[in-house]
């Protein structure tokens, strides 16, 4: 473990400030950090809680569908943070930036942050059982409706090439999404360029990046993800983790536009937090941004090409949307596991504690699946979502069978 891991206690008492600055719902009752064991001992590998969460799953089709790849650009091979998350005079952000770094284990001495955080991804995929994958993720600028960027409204960026560079030199662990702004002159070009370099997905988070999903600027973009048969993986709902434009643009009801067009959309979150307007009837009256989302998995036109994943449902504010999730399983077919690493690791923010007095968590597991987290982040999403039940009825396997959802079918 490398000491630069190690954060003290005063940024630890800015995480739990940090909680109230951003609204996320943390406990510390479960630590206060990461304490970035090595990926796995022994015993995990073999305790019964992991052999349990992998029994009558195809390891080679389980992928982490919501896998963020991270870095500040200290190794000058294209990840970038927005420097004020440095500045201590923007309290949020600052503290945004410490509980990121930790959750991925980052050695902060000076050029080794980028690397120490793809090797610790790295070492997680490589104590998982083989055949398993995590899909990175790359993130695109915030940008205006010109299509240029606007790198004082963006939080970080993380370029195509770069995603996709980790997944071409270990492909046995990863694969990788491209993230590409519709409003970007030269966003056509850049989808061409992704499905020829083997992108699995499009990854937009509309909020912070600048997307309206029902502008009709986008349907050029949507003919063409619709064409090539690539998922598009949006986040909806409100968005606590980065910051950027209008959270309108998070409404599920925006995405009625690419769906129309035939595009395979993913719900990123279930859209499990805040509320929009109810576009449908006018915006006379909010809903919850989950309901709103209901609304739409239940449509029948909409059976063949609208889906969602799970990620971050086990976080303290979106955990209330799980027993739903549980218990339609008329969903199941339509869910995708995602861990939305690195945040499963900042340890105050999933309330495992929480879950147990809601009784979707034995009690009894909580000790094991802490001592998981330590040492692997993936695994211990993972294991903790094969583990969840509501009277009995847990996630179906094929929400964590990813893989086949992404091959590219007629």
């Amino acid at each position: 473990m490398h000491d630069t891991y190690k954060m003290n206690r005063r940024h630890f008492l800015g995480l739990g400030a940090a909680g109230l600055l951003t609204g996320c719902d943390f406990t510390l009752r479960d630590g206060l950090k990461n304490t970035c064991q090595p990926p796995l001992s022994p015993n995990l590998r073999d305790h019964p809680l992991v052999l349990a969460a992998w029994r009558g799953l195809d390891p080679a089709k389980v992928w982490d569908v919501h896998c963020h790849a991270m870095g500040t650009g200290d190794s000058g091979t294209g990840p970038w943070m927005n420097p004020a998350m440095e500045s201590i005079w923007r309290p949020v952000l600052f503290v945004q930036r410490l509980f990121y770094l930790n959750a991925g284990c980052a050695d902060t001495t000076p050029g080794k942050i980028d690397l120490s955080v793809a090797e610790r991804i790295m070492e997680q995929s490589l104590a998982m059982p083989a055949g398993f994958k995590a899909i990175l993720l790359a993130f695109d600028w915030a940008r205006d409706t010109g299509g240029k960027r606007l790198a004082d409204r963006s939080t970080f960026h993380i370029p195509d090439a770069f995603a996709a560079k980790l997944a071409q030199r270990h492909p046995q662990h990863f694969e990788w999404a491209a993230s590409i702004h519709p409003y970007d002159p030269q966003a056509l070009d850049r989808l061409d360029a992704a499905a020829a370099g083997g992108a699995r997905a499009i990854k937009w988070l509309p909020s912070a990046q600048g997307i309206d999903p029902a502008s009709a600027q986008c349907n050029p973009f949507y003919t063409k993800l619709a064409a090539l048969r690539m998922p598009l993986i949006t986040h909806a709902g409100a968005e606590r983790a980065v910051t950027g434009h209008g959270e309108d643009f998070g409404n599920p009801l925006r995405l009625r536009r690419p769906l129309d067009a035939g595009v395979r959309v993913v719900v990123a979150h279930c859209a499990s937090l805040g509320e929009g307007w109810d576009l449908d009837h006018g915006e006379t009256s909010k809903l919850s941004n989950f309901e709103l989302f209901a609304r739409l998995m239940d449509e029948a036109r909409y059976r063949s090409n609208l889906f969602a994943d799970i990620s971050a449902i086990v976080q303290g504010n979106r955990m209330s949307v799980i027993p739903t999730l549980l218990t339609r399983r008329d969903w199941h077919d339509r869910l995708l596991n995602g861990s939305d690493y690195p945040l499963p690791g900042i340890v105050p923010l999933v309330n495992l504690w929480g879950l147990a007095e809601r009784k979707l968590l034995d009690p009894a597991l909580i000790r094991p699946l802490n001592e998981i987290r330590q040492h692997n982040v993936l695994l211990f999403d993972f294991v903790l979502k094969r583990t969840l039940a509501s009277n009995g009825t847990g996630f179906a396997s094929s929400v964590f069978e990813t893989a086949p959802f992404f091959k590219r079918t007629a």
